[in-house]
């Protein structure tokens, strides 16, 4: 059977799970919905997972894309994820987080942060919920500097520099991070209004300035430690972040 041949009944498989969306930059490709049994707190909770990829070619042929994949080096490319729990689309009552990746907390279980915390208790607040999404967006390493800038901000950290601090003096604004892309996709799976799990007021302000309807927002702090104290206070006192009576 030929190469061509192969890839159409590849495509005959893939296609129901591919979604274009439009953008003023080109295009996003969703696919999904694929099952993902996950290891919760030792439970087995199973989400259904989609993944996205940004590009400035807009088709909805969908094997010219498919072409394209194996010859680009997708490394360079960011591909975030979202993890969907019950019927997102239709429910009344939906949670969502926009999780940034942090490499040391998400994959380490570094305590520097709290990102590791957050994400596993946003998602099992989503699961307690019945339905809601989790956003795992891949170009928000160091809100937004990447991997390599954030060791070196760490070096900062542990030299007397606070996380704004760091960040600035590696020529970088205090928080870069954009979430247009997962909006987009966030408005392609739900049109009924969301509560996010956030402590962030930026994220509030992204969603609402897009016209998605919020209709509250929870707090997640925890995993509070000798080790992230100052971090956690920073967010507080130079980032904005809102603070919960009694967390400090």
């Amino acid at each position: 059977m030929s190469q061509m041949k192969l890839e159409s009944k590849a495509l005959t498989v893939l296609k129901d799970k591919i979604q274009l969306i439009n953008t003023a930059e080109g295009a996003i490709y969703l696919v999904g919905p694929i099952r993902l049994p996950v290891n919760l707190y030792g439970e087995t909770v199973v989400f259904q997972w989609y993944s996205w990829l940004q590009c400035s070619e807009v088709t909805d042929d969908y094997q010219r894309i498919i072409d394209k994949l194996s010859s680009v080096n997708l490394a360079e490319s960011q591909q975030s994820s979202v993890l969907v729990y019950g019927d997102f689309q239709h429910a009344d009552d939906a949670l969502i987080r926009m999780h940034s990746i942090c490499h040391t907390g998400d994959i380490f279980g570094s305590k520097r942060c709290d990102c590791g915390f957050q994400l596993k208790q946003s998602m099992k607040m989503i699961a307690e919920n019945g339905t809601g999404a989790l956003f795992y967006l891949a170009n928000h390493e160091g809100r937004g500097i990447g991997l390599f800038s954030k060791a070196m901000a760490y070096v900062l950290q542990e030299n007397g520099y606070d996380t704004v601090e760091a960040n600035e003096s590696l020529g970088f604004v205090d928080d870069s991070r954009n979430y247009d892309d997962a909006i987009e996709v966030l408005k392609s799976l739900r049109s009924k209004s969301v509560t996010l799990i956030t402590n962030n007021p930026k994220k509030l302000e992204a969603l609402k300035q897009s016209g998605m309807y919020i209709s509250g927002r929870l707090p997640l702090w925890g995993d509070i430690s000798e080790f992230n104290e100052n971090y956690l206070k920073t967010k507080i006192a130079r980032s904005g972040h809102l603070e919960e009576d009694g967390t400090f």
